[in-house]
């Protein structure tokens, strides 16, 4: 493919992009095949992602993964994998995948209002008992028990506009915030006690 934004703008998606106005904004876009160092650092502090499937008759599924920072592995520029844990046992994401391995993954940073999309071709390895352990969080700070290894290899990606993305921050991070707070002020309270104000 010469050019890896084609993988996201067909001629079908280009054809509405130059009907609606917006195709020259988008004539020179060059999307990223390789992981960067950057795409590395943020995929390491992701806490969840949607990945999306079709099955062999086309329908899309959806599923969405988390895990505690550092649970999505970029093992090199190409391949990003993470333990698949136990969970409800529906199994459609690995039965997509073996009609149909392309998939789409999206990341999105709520705090920073960043958002990455992802285009690849995933599978679902279930006999590397090395591998599944080495991607495993660590069991004392994460309850999970590893079923199988989900492998992407990322084809292209690229980011998205922040517009609209709402500001949320996580549970963890807000009482890190807090617990910050509540340290300053307590230093600044001695600080006002020792000045005799």
């Amino acid at each position: 493919m010469d050019n890896a934004s084609n993988i996201g703008f067909t001629k079908t998606v280009k054809a509405i992009q130059e009907r609606k106005g917006s195709r020259r904004s988008y004539e020179n876009a060059q999307w990223q095949t390789e992981i960067s160092d950057d795409l590395a650092s943020y995929i390491a502090n992701m806490r969840s992602v949607f990945v999306s499937t079709a099955n062999g008759q086309g329908y899309p599924y959806i599923q969405h993964k988390g895990g505690p920072p550092g649970f999505l592995h970029v093992l090199d520029r190409k391949t990003i994998a993470h333990d698949d844990f136990k969970r409800n046992r529906q199994f459609i994401t690995q039965g997509n995948l073996q009609d149909n391995p392309r998939t789409f993954m999206f990341m999105i940073d709520f705090l920073n209002s960043q958002r990455v999309k992802l285009w690849g071709c995933s599978e679902i390895i279930e006999d590397d008992p090395d591998l599944l352990a080495r991607l495993m969080p660590d069991p004392s700070t994460y309850n999970a028990r590893p079923e199988q290894v989900f492998k992407f290899t990322v084809e292209a990606w690229d980011v998205n506009c922040p517009q609209h993305i709402p500001q949320r921050v996580d549970a963890k991070d807000f009482n890190r915030i807090l617990q910050e707070k509540d340290l300053r002020i307590a230093e600044l309270e001695a600080a006002l006690e020792q000045s005799g104000a």
